[in-house]
């Protein structure tokens, strides 16, 4: 009970080229047409997409600046991680603060300004100076 049906499967072609070119000519007048029509898809959508792929290509580039930065970090403190292990002590000529107390601050700056005695030092007005 199997029924033969005629190529049903495969498309119809046409064998006229002149009515190939008219179908072409109206798609693309017709896609022309789009641009006067609905000047979103000519002027906004563009714009648009610029600004977005703009947007994620400099996120891109930021992104690779930001791991550089990280590799030259990872590298210099690398270095300085072999320097601490060829010393005993930690790293050659390393800072080390001194102890430093308020209190002993305080009293430093207590014996260089003593401000029980002072003299009053008259300062000029502008118009003062100028005219003696």
């Amino acid at each position: 009970m199997t029924s033969v049906e005629g190529n049903t499967a495969e498309p119809r072609k046409t064998s006229n080229p002149a009515a190939n070119t008219a179908k072409i000519q109206s798609s693309s007048s017709s896609f022309r047409r789009w641009g006067r029509k609905y000047p979103f898809i000519r002027y906004g959508l563009p714009m648009i997409s610029l600004t977005v792929f703009g947007a994620v290509g400099l996120g891109h580039l930021l992104q690779g600046s930001k791991d550089i930065a990280k590799v030259k970090d990872d590298q210099e403190w690398e270095i300085i991680e072999t320097r601490k292990a060829l010393s005993r002590t930690g790293p050659i000529d390393a800072y080390k603060p001194k102890k430093i107390s308020l209190e002993e601050e305080l009293k430093a700056l207590q014996q260089k300004v003593d401000i029980n005695n002072y003299d009053y030092k008259r300062i000029p007005k502008p118009s003062e100076g100028n005219s003696g």
